[in-house]
């Protein structure tokens, strides 16, 4: 289970640098050059989406509760942005509906 979280850290990380980059680009002036790497960093996010051991639909569902907590760790670390306690509940909740949802993967 701890390998599967961890891959699905991963997937996320790729999949919100892919977003973050042309975000920067498109709203704060960056370097159009920052498209290539958010390119590499999105077929990075697909790739490691093909690697869990289930199900598209049910790798897709359970990803969604990592992506939600990697994405507010997201918002405080990149961003600055202070957490509030409604944040880490509800990524606490994302979180454990991706453990119900991987811990069926067994059976």
């Amino acid at each position: 289970m701890v390998k599967i979280f961890l891959l699905f850290f991963a997937t996320a990380l790729a999949e919100i640098v892919g977003c973050f980059l042309p975000y920067l680009w498109l709203r704060k002036s960056a370097s159009v050059w920052l498209l290539v790497p958010a390119a590499g960093s999105l077929i990075l996010f697909v790739w490691l989406l093909s690697l869990h051991p289930a199900a598209s639909g049910r790798v897709y569902a359970a990803y969604g509760g990592v992506y939600v907590a990697t994405a507010l760790v997201w918002l405080r670390v990149v961003d600055g942005v202070k957490l509030s306690l409604f944040d880490w509940i509800g990524a606490g909740i994302a979180l454990l509906g991706m453990l119900i949802i991987i811990s069926g993967w067994r059976t």
